[in-house]
């Protein structure tokens, strides 16, 4: 692989993904059990549409065993980061990285500036996690075409917890539970939010200049549940959206390499 191409990577297999993978594996045995039972899949070993519903009880118990794995806390002996510094523990994480021609200026000028249009699969994948017929409000979910998308994130649900320049990006909202209404909120009260029920999600942009004019972006995502209850909610939802979140991130780091590349 040249140092050009994208290099994207998801970290901690199999502990990370494999939940995801056996959520997966339970879903397409479910479908396949449902297709069974109007026309039997015999060269899947599945003759008669008698065994279709035993297809979809093994899906179904694959499918539960995918979404109850453990979700170890982590803790980090040391802050190396402004992520670290805002989220320190999490059971949850994502990490994607790309190797770019580019100085950590043009870098940074590029996350702020790329726009939902730029990231392929995008709108057709955010429209997945969240389907709607008709327009609704502006959100990181129905971003429009034109506008960065870090200024959409941060107008619709999303906080900015830290800006270094040419060096990282930090940015952190909730999830699972009901909506809060804070008026104003900082950095600050989102670094001591801990109330039950609750899923807190930061994400950053982190930028390290290399020898020879190129530089390093890592994006990566990290969500810390407050309770059990939250942990069971947001792991099940989080195994199901995986394969489409590091679809998003890894299309996102390639619109920047190329707005980076294009105007560094």
């Amino acid at each position: 692989m040249t140092p050009s191409v994208i290099r994207a990577k998801y970290e901690g297999f199999p502990q990370r993904l494999l939940p995801a993978l056996v959520v997966y594996i339970g879903l397409l045995t479910i479908l396949v059990g449902l297709v069974s039972l109007a026309w039997p899949l015999r060269r899947l070993g599945i003759t008669s549409r008698a065994r279709a519903p035993w297809v979809c009880a093994v899906g179904v118990a694959i499918l539960v065993l995918g979404v109850g794995f453990p979700a170890p806390l982590v803790v980090l002996p040391n802050r190396v980061s402004r992520l670290d510094d805002f989220m320190p523990t999490y059971q949850f994480d994502e990490v994607h990285a790309a190797h770019v021609p580019a100085p950590p200026e043009a870098i940074y000028a590029a996350i702020k500036n790329v726009t939902a249009r730029e990231i392929r699969l995008f709108s057709a994948l955010t429209w997945m996690r969240s389907p709607h017929l008709r327009p609704t409000g502006e959100s990181i979910l129905a971003a429009p075409l034109d506008k960065p998308l870090l200024e959409v994130a941060t107008r619709s649900g999303f906080l900015l917890l830290a800006d270094v320049p040419s060096r990282e990006l930090v940015f952190g909202t909730l999830g699972v539970g009901p909506p809060l209404h804070v008026t104003k909120p900082t950095p600050q009260d989102f670094l001591q939010f801990n109330r039950s029920g609750y899923a807190k999600i930061a994400m950053n942009f982190a930028i390290g200049p290399q020898l020879g004019g190129w530089s390093t972006v890592r994006t990566e995502t990290r969500i810390y549940a407050t309770d059990d209850s939250a942990l069971r909610r947001f792991g099940a939802y989080w195994r199901v959206i995986l394969p489409g979140s590091a679809t998003i991130r890894v299309m996102w780091l390639r619109a920047i390499k190329k707005r980076a590349e294009r105007e560094g």
